[in-house]
């Protein structure tokens, strides 16, 4: 077997093993709730009797006792209509209550949740007493001579000091009288993108010193429904605390060490300053950020008993004096997962590595300025699929060097291949002779025989950043490149099974036998692969026949349900690499018969069928 038939089985099966593997050992998770039984016999998912008021009650110095699971006034759900305040930005639109002072409603204004522009817009947060609640609620731990009944809770009834929603030009203070002389302000402002800041105030009416720790904490019942559980992204809680990030999905929420204190599964990160934490889902993400200098606690908490998800940021403990004020702010960004807002945050208002948030991955190296590429050419092209055209091209010329060494190398091996097969029978069966006489003559002839591997292994960690980008940014979900590929980031979806749309009728989702229902890129991807084979005659061994004969078309099924960029990006590659691979060879002085490659190959099996 050639060199260059090496290198293309070498791609083949470093490429089919990484996708296969993918498959088999990392299958998506399917997690669903248990179903409870309740007192008169019917069956329900557990109870979202939520508790935002707890969620901070870690130990101050002389703090009030911890409660455990739901076992206190606190851990009440909202259990009335309460009124509440709207919500009105460019990109956000919702509302605050004003039991809890909790922001708990947010629709996404400018995503919706399919390609259908009538569909509904994405639901980020969601009360309470909805399914799959999702809130953001701030408060006070108690120390000292404080307790539970002297800080404002989940119940706690708020007022808001005059009227008008909250828009980036109007913030919102709520106001709350305790009975132990105290004075509580809540001041909530939004500017025009996606960042939210909670200033709290307390400030002390009465004669004695009071101590009191400000916290603000993400609840999320239960898991996402639109859960993807796919190992190549990451979605669950993670956390920045100064020093390194932590990822940690549902699953290792709730493998966290139980901790008699909370009363559930908690860790608890002590962060000196550049800290912030929260959830991140596929697309979109809610985070808690501290003032970049404040030292926190950074929890991490699961309730087993309600199934309910925490990341709490609690402040240091603040004494205030009688007549004394004392004030906190945390700030809360909810939204997209957007790349250019998020490195506004991190560069023009210091949010601490906020870019990282985005799942970039092992070969983030890559990652990162790939998409940057990508990013820029669509500011300039305005299609992303194009713009991943352009990236193709622009890759492709980057590595161009390299691949024209090892195109090179594989047409002088070409010339070599009568003086090698003398080699050959020279040495008959003495393995040592031969390699000893073939260094040589690669030696004498200036050839690297190892040279036409480099440009396939540059391309695989470039194919799974790539596969990245495409994968986990924002920037292409609803991406349309043109006609039928509305959405780069999902699979081509027309299919053979209706001759791509001519046939009257919607292909059913087929569960796994999907495989089977080929889309137009994928068949393009097939045949790609196939004409860059035919660059060179098929192998004479069978077996190795066999193998070049199938591969094409077990990568075009295993590769149709990839995202539509991917498998663009694929077929562009190997139409350009088609293109440099033919034009360096003739510059060589070996000219490709494609033509009689591909004839040969039909002679080849209608001789087999013969017989």
């Amino acid at each position: 077997m050639d060199e260059q038939n090496r290198n293309l089985i070498l791609a083949m099966v470093l490429s089919i093993g990484v996708i296969v593997g993918w498959t088999l050992l990392f299958p998506p998770e399917q997690t669903t709730l248990e179903p409870v039984a309740t007192a008169d016999g019917t069956v329900s998912l557990p109870p979202a009797a939520a508790d935002t008021g707890a969620a901070s009650r870690a130990e101050t110095d002389s703090a009030a006792p911890l409660p455990t699971g739901d076992s206190t006034p606190q851990d009440l759900a909202e259990t009335q209509d309460f009124p509440k305040v709207a919500i009105e930005t460019p990109n956000f639109e919702g509302s605050l209550s004003l039991q809890g002072g909790r922001i708990d409603n947010l629709s996404l204004n400018r995503f919706n949740e399919t390609l259908d522009p009538d569909s509904p817009k994405v639901h980020l947060l969601k009360p309470q007493t909805e399914p799959g609640g999702y809130f953001a609620a701030f408060g006070w731990a108690p120390g000292g001579s404080l307790d539970f009944s002297d800080v404002p809770d989940a119940k706690t009834e708020w007022a808001q000091v005059g009227n008008g929603a909250l828009t980036p030009q109007t913030p919102v203070t709520l106001e709350w009288q305790s009975p132990a002389g105290l004075t509580f302000r809540r001041i909530v402002s939004v500017d025009d993108r996606n960042m939210f800041t909670v200033t709290q105030e307390v400030q002390n009416t009465g004669t004695d010193t009071v101590r009191l720790a400000p916290y603000s904490e993400l609840v999320r019942e239960g898991e996402p429904e639109d859960l993807k559980g796919f190992f190549i992204i990451h979605e669950g809680a993670i956390q920045q605390t100064g020093e390194q990030m932590n990822e940690l999905d549902y699953g290792d929420l709730r493998d966290l060490d139980a901790d008699p204190a909370w009363g559930s599964s908690t860790d608890v990160t002590q962060v000196d300053q550049n800290g912030w934490l929260g959830f991140t889902d596929h697309y979109w993400m809610a985070m808690l950020i501290p003032p970049a200098s404040a030292p926190f606690s950074s929890i991490l908490r699961y309730e087993a008993q309600t199934d309910r998800y925490r990341t709490i940021a609690r402040l240091e403990t603040l004494s205030v004096e009688p007549g004394a004020t004392a004030s906190a702010e945390t700030r809360l960004f909810a939204g997209a997962k957007e790349w250019e807002t998020i490195r506004e945050y991190q560069n023009d208002e210091g949010v601490y590595k906020f870019v990282d948030s985005i799942d970039w991955g092992w070969f983030f190296f890559l990652t990162k300025p790939i998409f940057r590429v990508l990013h820029a050419l669509h500011a300039i092209i305005g299609n992303m699929g194009w713009s991943i055209l352009a990236l193709t091209l622009l890759i492709k010329a980057i590595l161009f060097p390299l691949a024209y060494r090892s195109y090179v190398s594989m047409a002088k091996m070409k010339e070599l291949q009568p003086q090698m097969e003398k080699i050959k029978e020279k040495a008959g069966d003495d393995r040592q002779k031969l390699q000893q006489e073939m260094m040589q003559l690669y030696k004498k002839e200036k050839v690297n025989p190892a040279s036409g591997c480099l440009p396939i292994l540059m391309q695989i960690p470039i194919f799974f950043s790539l596969y990245k980008v495409i994968f986990v940014t924002i920037e292409l979900r609803h991406a349309a490149w043109f006609g039928w590929i509305q959405d780069l980031s999902s699979p081509d979806p027309s299919s053979i099974l209706n001759l791509f749309g001519l046939l009257p009728f919607a292909v059913p989702d087929l569960g796994a036998l999907q495989i089977l229902s080929l889309g137009i890129l994928p068949i393009l991807l097939g045949i790609s692969m196939w004409l860059q084979q035919k660059l060179n005659p098929a192998p004479t061994d069978p077996t190795q026949a066999m193998i070049f004969a199938w591969m094409p078309w077990i990568f075009m099924f295993m590769l149709g349900s990839f995202a539509s960029g991917l498998v663009l990006y694929w077929i562009a590659n190997n139409t350009i690499t088609f293109t440099q691979q033919y034009i360096i060879m003739r510059s060589q002085g070996y000219r490709p018969d494609v033509f009689g490659n591909i004839k040969s190959g039909f002679r080849r099996k209608k001789a087999s069928e013969d017989k």
